[in-house]
This record gives C-alpha cells, sequence and structure tokens, in this order.
C-alpha cells in the first residue's frame, strides 16, 4: 500500500503539466458545483423567508369565517407538549371591522395578538417606523398605507366599529412596516384584551398561529396536529397548501441545480480518465519495468487510483474554497439599493462535505480505466517495444 502511494506520488510530481491540468479541471468544476448549489440554497431560503418568515406557516381556525376557538388554552398546551416541532405559537383574534377618523372611514382587519408571543412570528418591533408597540389596552398600531390615507399621527383616535354593530374608540400608539402592501393598508394591531374588549368577545380567540423548525414539513405537521386537535369543527392550514406555484418554482430550481451538478462531475470525470489514460501510455515504459521487478497487476492499479485519490482530495479542497470565494464575491458585488446583499449565502457545512466527497469519488472513479488499463500491460512486451 505504500509503494504504490509513494510511486503515484512521483508521478504526480514528475509530470507538473498534466497534474495541474487535472487539478485545474477539478478545481474549476467543484467550485461552479459549490457555486451554484450555494447560490440557489440562498436563493430559495430568501425567497421563503420574504414569502412566510415573518408570518404563520401552520394556522389552526373553525371551519366557521372567523369563528371562536372553544377552550383554546388547552388546545395550545396540548400543541406545545406534543409537537416538538413547533417554534413559536400565538393566539389571534382577528375580525373585519371598519376604521373612522375625520368622517374617513377605511376597511380593515383588525388584528389581536399577545404581543409578546407574536413577536417571534411577525418582528412587530424591528417594523414600527413610528410610535411605539401598544402597551396598554385600548392602543393600536396601524399600518403605514392607512396611516397615510387616513392622515393619522400617534395620539389620535379612531372609532372602530363592525357588521354588528360594536362601537369602541382606541388610541394610535405607532404606525408598523411589515413590508407587504396589503397588510400595511388594512391591518389594526392591537393587544388580544384590546381586540376582546372592542368585538366584546371575551377570553375568544379566532385562531392560533405558528412557525416550525423545518418549513418544508409544514404539510406533515399540520396533518399531525389536525389528528391530535381530533375536532370536526377546526381546521388546519398550511403555508404550502396556500403557495403551490412557489412550491413549483422551489422544485424546478432544485432539479435544475442537481443537473447543473451532474454534468460539472460528469466532465470532471471524463477529464481526468482521459489525461490518466494518456499517462497510462506515457508510463507504460516504468510501469513494465516495475512488474518485471515483482510488482503485481493489483499494486500497479493502485499507483492510479492512488493518483486519482490525491488529485481528488487536493482539488475538492481548492475547489470549495473557489467556490467560497465566488459565492462571498457575488453577495460583495450583488446588492440592493440599500447596500444590503441581493441574496444571502449561508454556509452549509453538509452540502460543502458533501462536494468534496464528490471530488475523491469523482477522481478516484474516473482513475479505475487508466488503472485497468495498466494491470493489462505485459512487462516484456512493453520493454521490448520501448
Amino acid at each position: 500500500m505504500k509503494f504504490p502511494l509513494s510511486v503515484a506520488w512521483r508521478f504526480l510530481k514528475s509530470g507538473k503539466g498534466q497534474t495541474l491540468l487535472i487539478l485545474a479541471g477539478i478545481i474549476i468544476g467543484i467550485s461552479v458545483q459549490v457555486f451554484i448549489g450555494l447560490l440557489i440554497e440562498g436563493l430559495q431560503t430568501s425567497l421563503v423567508d420574504s414569502t412566510i418568515g415573518n408570518s404563520s406557516q401552520i394556522t389552526v381556525e373553525s371551519e366557521e369565517s372567523y369563528g371562536e376557538i372553544e377552550d383554546w388554552e388547552t388546545k395550545k398546551d396540548k400543541i406545545e407538549d406534543e409537537v416538538g416541532e413547533i417554534r413559536y405559537i400565538s393566539p389571534t383574534l382577528t375580525l373585519p371591522a371598519f376604521v373612522d377618523f375625520d368622517d374617513n372611514t377605511e376597511s380593515s382587519v383588525f388584528r389581536g395578538f399577545s404581543l409578546e408571543e407574536a413577536e417571534d412570528i411577525y418582528g412587530f418591533e424591528e417594523s414600527v417606523v413610528e410610535g411605539e408597540l401598544p402597551g396598554e389596552e385600548g392602543e393600536v398600531m396601524v399600518g403605514k398605507a392607512m396611516g397615510e390615507n387616513l392622515e393619522l399621527q400617534t395620539g389620535d383616535t379612531l372609532e372602530v366599529f363592525d357588521f354588528d354593530g360594536n362601537r369602541s374608540e382606541v388610541v394610535v400608539s405607532g404606525f408598523f412596516d411589515l413590508k407587504v402592501a396589503s397588510i400595511n393598508e388594512s391591518w389594526v394591531v392591537g393587544t388580544l384584551d384590546t381586540a376582546q374588549g372592542v368585538f366584546e368577545r371575551e377570553n375568544t380567540i379566532t385562531a392560533l398561529e405558528m412557525q416550525i423548525e423545518d418549513v418544508f414539513e409544514a404539510d406533515i405537521l399540520a396533518a399531525d396536529i389536525s389528528a391530535l386537535l381530533d375536532d370536526p369543527q377546526l381546521e388546519v392550514s398550511n403555508w404550502k397548501a396556500d403557495n403551490e406555484e412557489l412550491l413549483s418554482g422551489l422544485q424546478g430550481q432544485d432539479i435544475s441545480s442537481i443537473m447543473i451538478q451532474i454534468f460539472v462531475v460528469v466532465a470532471v470525470v471524463l477529464g481526468i480518465a482521459s489525461v490518466l489514460a494518456i499517462s497510462v501510455i506515457q508510463r507504460s515504459k516504468q510501469i513494465g519495468i516495475l512488474k518485471a521487478m515483482g510488482v503485481n497487476n493489483r499494486a500497479s492499479s493502485l499507483i492510479f487510483l492512488f493518483q486519482g485519490l490525491i488529485l481528488g482530495v487536493i482539488g475538492g479542497l481548492l475547489g470549495i474554497a473557489l467556490g467560497l470565494g465566488l459565492s462571498y464575491a457575488f453577495m460583495e458585488f450583488a446588492t440592493g439599493p440599500e447596500g444590503e446583499p441581493i441574496v444571502e449565502i449561508a454556509l452549509n457545512y453538509r452540502f460543502l462535505a458533501f462536494s468534496f466527497l464528490i471530488a475523491v469519488a469523482a477522481s478516484t472513479i474516473a482513475a479505475l480505466i487508466p488503472a485497468r488499463r495498466s494491470s493489462k500491460l505485459e512487462p516484456i512486451e512493453v520493454i521490448r517495444g520501448g
């Protein structure tokens, strides 16, 4: 084992031109694979975050529109205790309403939250553009666009009324921008107590909203929660069912990424195999002499397999380094108007390890062809042939 490895290393050092050519092919191939893989993964993460990062990923609500969930505290505790993949869960009371200010009336969606629990889902604190979060009962926060339409200021008093004739006055504590036009134009956000007081629904909610550890498991967890609650009056929805077009786009990206990586690996394998095959011809006299000295077919084959292994290890490491460099350069130069990266690329150590293993495996497999060819060389014929 030590002898074939030593000869393989000497062959690589003596044929520096060929060695560098093979290494260049591996490095470029693996760097492209790493760059494309990390870029598409970053793009998918950005798309998912912008779509559902600050919203409910699984929602438990009544089958009746804006219907009440009975005994919701018990159901919330049961989900938290039984479903380990739940990151955050927040009770909400959501009802359609109208808001009136200075004889200007706007339709709205009044949302009452347990703000401390809802913060982990919606990130209200970061979204405040003026004023502050509602602190006391009777305070609300209004979407930025609605505030502009009604010409509101912090401290103004709004009249809120619904279809049942319930009327209440609330004070504007601040304005928020959740980066979604429809939300900024329609949401009025208050505490759960405020919403229950406005609509005269004591200790009532209309939904339990959740975020989970793995967003792509939402449909499976939604089915588990539905079975756990076992209540025909409740409906458990998930973001995947509501975003089929987005999922189709993500699947298309996955397929294109896999195909690109496959073609890159095939190109690397063919390049290594062809160059090492030529190396067998060039080294045939040395191999014949080694065999005449007692080196068996297995050892002569191992010489080329070790060459492939060495090239794969070195090329894989350098290729990953170059791929990471390309990724960070892309983030540095591909930026938005405010200087933020268009696509945030994060390190995925599992993917990088997989890419390294692909480089090593591809190089070793590519060396099988020249290794087999070297094992068939007859020493006497090679030496006679010069």
